[in-house]
């Protein structure tokens, strides 16, 4: 139960980091921030309570407020798996070094800025409440707006796109009457590296201590670990 509340609190830390820099962008109406809007409705998926998120919206928008700053930190896991850390901190150095101590402690290590980005493609993506609505149904609605693939998660489906076309996938996904779980920028890999039970239990090791730093956004890496892998593993 502790473990399910530290997760929890840590979400919520996460999501109060992006408001605060979404309204120190483009302001504090949530109609006119789209980056604002995506964090308010990625709040509710994680069960923030709404309190919370007026009041980190009003904090945020107060000039006593830290000023974070975005940056992405370029790594290799376990067999030789590509990693971007993506940090909001107020403090550039505590985070390269918060980053750089799970890394090596984890078996990973760190890499100079270039190495590893090329190796991912800036997408957006929206998770789509699969009981809603059909996949027909939701290609209609996102195709003219700009999506590029939309995958069946199983319960859910992925809409990918280009991020700058991220909000208007969104709006169209609003038009169209259905309810949507998440819409953030993300990073995707142009491939990946499979994993035995070992390596996927390292890498699960070593991001796991990578998001216990509230220094850490996101956590974005290169792998892939098959279903009778993950039957094999206790993560």
């Amino acid at each position: 139960m502790f473990a399910r509340y530290d997760k929890m609190a840590k979400a919520f830390t996460r999501i109060g980091k992006e408001i605060a820099i979404a309204v120190k962008q483009s302001g504090p109406d949530p109609s006119g921030n789209p980056r604002l809007r995506a964090a308010i409705q990625n709040a509710k998926s994680v069960n923030m309570p709404k309190d919370r998120v007026e009041a980190a919206i009003k904090r945020a928008s107060s000039k006593d407020e830290k000023d974070y700053e975005e940056v992405i930190y370029e790594g290799y896991g376990p067999n030789g798996v590509a990693i971007l850390v993506e940090c909001l901190t107020d403090n550039r150095n505590r985070a390269a070094s918060e980053v750089r101590v799970a890394m090596t402690r984890n078996g990973g290590n760190m890499a100079d800025p270039g190495s590893v980005s090329y190796l991912f493609n800036r997408k957006g993506v929206v998770i789509v409440d699969g009981s809603g609505t059909s996949e027909d149904a939701l290609l209609d609605a996102v195709l003219e707006a700009g999506a590029q693939e939309v995958n069946d998660l199983g319960g859910n489906f992925e809409v990918i796109c280009e991020a700058t076309d991220l909000v208007p996938v969104r709006q169209a996904i609003q038009a169209a009457g259905i309810d949507y779980e998440s819409a953030e920028a993300t990073f995707l890999p142009d491939l990946y590296i499979p994993l035995d039970a070992d390596g996927a239990a390292k890498m699960f090791k070593l991001i796991e201590a990578l998001e216990d730093s509230d220094e850490v956004q996101n956590v974005y890496a290169n792998f892939d670990v098959s279903d009778e892998i993950m039957a094999k593993i206790d993560v």
